[in-house]
């Protein structure tokens, strides 16, 4: 039970994180064309879950509890798109190649389809 209000908690301040600094992001560049904050927010997000995850592996600094609420809890609130490149760059290290790319193509293809049947269905209910 304390994992999930770890998670919980975390997730909070993830997304508070990503809506600010998005926002911020994105009001900064003012080019409406391409979502710079979104971008802004996975990369970091990105950088951040690598930084954590090797500083982690090398001095075994994380407990279970301390993961959840960072690494599910923040960086997931702040983006599931770093637990993606994580979780890719790990198979990729494991010499699962296979699996990555699968995982890239399921993620991404997969992703961007499901989007696309959702609004399909919401417009055919809600015309």
């Amino acid at each position: 039970m304390i994992n999930i209000l770890l998670v919980g908690a975390g997730g909070f301040i993830g997304s508070v994180l990503r809506y600010l600094v998005g926002g911020y992001v994105q009001e900064s560049i003012k080019h409406l064309n391409f979502p710079y904050g979104t971008l802004a927010v996975n990369l970091i997000g990105c950088f951040v879950i690598g930084f954590l995850a090797q500083f982690g592996e090398k001095y075994g600094m994380f407990s279970n509890e301390s993961r959840s609420f960072i690494f599910v809890g923040i960086l997931g609130g702040f983006t599931t798109f770093s637990s993606f490149g994580n979780e890719t760059v790990n198979l990729m290290r494991q010499d699962f190649m296979t699996n990555a790319f699968i995982n890239i193509g399921a993620n991404v293809i997969l992703g961007l389809f499901a989007v696309w049947l959702g609004r399909t269905v919401g417009h055919l209910i809600w015309r």
